[in-house]
C-alpha cells in the first residue's frame, strides 16, 4: 500500500517540496507559488487532488516570486487570521461587508483562507491597542466568558462593562479581545498560612479537590471569599486547605507513573502485568473512578525498558486511528506477523503513543494507470464509481487485489483513466471537474462570468457535470450584473 506520508519526497529540478497544511488545497497552493494546479499534478503522479493529507509531501513548481500584493489608496493590507469573516472584519475597521468586496474583487467571502492577504477600506485606521480609562483595568477575554460571568466575577454589572467598552458586542466575543473591566486590577490572591495556591484544571470542583487534598468543601470555600464554585475558571488561582502535598516518593518494588487521557486503573494492571488491587494497595486514597490526568500514582513492578525491535522489524509509534489491520496494510505485512513480534499486545486496545514493532518489508510502488482515491466514510465501489463517471467492473479490474465488500478508510484505490477524449482551450486553462462543483462556484473560484464560462464550452450539460470532466476556463473577463443573477440556481453533483 503507497502511503504519501511516508515517501521519500524528491523533487524534480525546478521545483521544491512542500509539506500539506491544514486548508491546503491545489487551487490555494497554486495561487500561493504562481503556478498552475496543472502544473502541481503533473509533478505529483498520483496525488488525489481531493484528498490532500496534512503531513503529506508534494512538490511545487517554481513559479516567478509572485508580487506582494499591493493594496490600492484608502485601504491597508490585512492577513486573514482563524476566525475572521468579512462581517467580523467590517465591524471592526468601521467599513462594510460591500466595501471591502468592492476593493477585493473575486474574493469568497465564504472561504477565507488563514494567511490570505485582502485589502481593508480605511474607515478609520486598524484601532490602536485599548487603552482602559481610569477606573477600569484591561481584560482578555478567554474561552467561555459572558459580560454576565465577568460582572459576577469582578462584583460590577453587565451594564457598567457595557459602557466601558462602547462598540464591543457582547453576544459576539473573542478569544484574546481586549476589554475595559470597570474597578481594580485583582491582585494575585495570597493565600493564609496554612494554606496553598492551586491553579484550576479542566474538570476541577471543589468537590473533587476536598477529597483530593483531604479537606472539606467547606473549608476550601472558607478560604475563598467571593470565589463562586458553580462557576470555576480553568487558570484561575483558589487557595487549598493544608500544606502542598510533596511529589509522592514510590516504595521499593514500584515506579511512578503519570496519568494520560483515557487511564483506568483496570487498563494499567493488564498493561503493566499487575492488579487493580496490587495498584490500589500502593496508593492509599486513590480513587479509581477519578483519575486526574497528570496525577502521579505508584505500579508494581519495574519501569519497563523501552522496547528493542529485533532484526528485521522497526519501531512504531502509535497514532490517533491506527489498528493493526490498517498498519498491515500499510507497511505491506499481516495482523499476525505484527502480533508474533510484538508478544502479549492488546490489538483491541492500541494506546496513542505506545512503541510496537512492525515487520520490515519495502512495500512495493503500485501501479495505476489513472489516479490514487482515499478511501473516506460511507465510499463503496459502487458510489466510487458513480463518482468518477467509470462502471463498477472497470473499478474492480484497476483494483484486483481489493475487497469491494471490505473498503478501509484511508485506503487507496486505483481510479483509471477516463475514456474522454482531451479538450481544447485556446487562451485558456483546462479545468477537471471536481465532486460538488457547480456552474457558479466554477465560475466564482476562477473569477469569470458564467455567460463567458458557457460559452467557453458550449458541449457540457451544465446540469449534469461529472467529476473527472474537463472544461475550458476562458480568460478572465469582467461579469456583469445580469449575467451573475442568472446563476441563482445550479444543481450541484451528488
Amino acid at each position: 500500500m503507497y502511503d504519501y506520508n511516508e515517501m521519500d519526497s524528491k523533487c524534480p529540478t525546478g521545483s521544491f517540496s512542500y509539506t500539506i497544511k491544514s486548508g491546503d488545497t491545489l487551487y490555494k497552493l497554486a495561487r500561493m507559488h504562481n503556478t498552475t494546479v496543472e502544473a502541481i499534478t503533473a509533478i505529483n503522479p498520483g496525488i488525489n487532488p481531493n484528498n490532500l493529507q496534512v503531513g503529506q509531501r508534494i512538490c511545487i513548481p517554481k513559479g516567478t516570486t509572485p508580487p506582494t500584493q499591493t493594496c490600492p489608496t484608502g485601504t491597508f493590507s490585512y492577513t486573514i487570521k482563524s476566525g475572521d469573516t468579512l462581517y467580523k472584519l467590517a465591524m471592526t475597521y468601521n467599513t462594510t461587508v460591500e466595501a471591502i468586496m468592492a476593493v477585493n474583487p473575486g474574493i469568497d467571502p465564504n472561504n477565507l483562507q488563514i494567511g490570505q492577504r485582502i485589502c481593508i477600506p480605511r474607515g478609520t485606521m486598524p484601532p490602536p491597542t485599548s487603552t482602559c480609562p481610569t477606573g477600569t483595568f484591561s481584560y482578555t477575554i478567554r474561552s467561555g466568558d459572558t459580560f454576565y460571568l465577568l460582572a459576577i466575577r469582578y462584583n460590577t454589572t453587565v451594564e457598567a462593562i457595557m459602557a466601558a467598552n462602547p462598540g464591543v458586542d457582547p453576544n459576539n466575543l473573542q478569544i484574546g479581545q481586549r476589554i475595559c473591566i470597570p474597578g481594580r486590577v485583582p491582585p494575585t490572591p495570597t493565600c493564609p498560612t496554612g494554606t496553598f495556591s492551586y491553579t484550576i484544571r479542566s474538570g476541577d470542583t471543589f468537590y473533587l479537590l476536598a477529597i483530593r487534598y483531604n479537606t472539606t468543601v467547606e473549608a476550601i470555600m472558607a478560604v475563598n471569599p467571593g470565589v463562586d464554585p458553580n462557576n470555576l475558571q480553568i487558570g484561575q488561582r483558589i487557595c487549598i486547605p493544608g500544606r502542598v502535598p510533596p511529589t509522592p516518593t514510590c516504595p521499593t518494588g514500584t515506579f511512578s507513573y503519570t496519568i494520560r487521557p483515557g487511564d483506568t486503573l483496570y487498563q494499567l494492571a493488564i498493561r503493566y502485568n499487575t492488579t487493580v488491587e496490587a495498584i490500589m494497595a500502593v496508593n492509599p486514597g486513590i480513587d479509581p473512578n477519578n483519575l486526574q490526568i497528570g496525577q502521579r500514582i505508584c505500579i508494581p513492578g519495574r519501569v519497563p525498558p523501552t522496547p528493542t525491535c529485533p532484526t528485521g522489524t522497526f519501531s512504531y509509534t502509535i497514532r490517533p486511528g491506527d489498528t493493526l489491520y490498517q498498519l498491515a496494510i500499510r507497511y505491506n505485512t499481516t495482523v499476525e506477523a505484527i502480533m508474533a513480534v510484538n508478544p502479549g499486545i492488546d490489538p483491541n486496545n492500541l494506546r496513542i503513543g505506545q512503541r510496537i514493532c512492525i515487520p520490515e518489508r519495502v512495500p512495493p510502488t503500485p501501479t495505476c494507470d489513472g489516479f490514487f482515491y482515499r478511501v473516506r466514510p460511507g465510499d463503496t465501489f459502487y458510489s466510487i464509481a458513480q463518482m468518477f463517471n467509470i462502471s463498477v467492473d472497470r473499478l474492480l479490474a484497476a483494483n484486483p487485489h481489493i475487497d469491494p465488500n471490505n473498503l478501509m478508510v484511508g485506503q487507496l484505490i486505483c481510479i483509471p483513466r477516463t475514456t474522454m477524449p482531451p479538450i481544447t482551450c485556446p487562451g485558456g486553462t483546462v479545468y477537471v471537474v471536481r465532486p460538488n462543483d457547480t456552474l457558479s462556484s466554477i465560475a466564482m473560484r476562477f473569477n469569470v462570468s458564467i455567460m463567458d464560462l458557457m460559452a467557453a464550452n458550449p458541449n457540457i450539460n451544465w446540469c449534469s457535470l461529472m467529476p473527472g470532466q474537463q472544461i475550458c476556463i476562458p480568460r478572465h473577463m469582467p461579469c456583469s450584473a445580469e449575467t451573475t443573477s442568472s446563476s441563482a440556481e445550479t444543481t450541484p453533483i451528488q
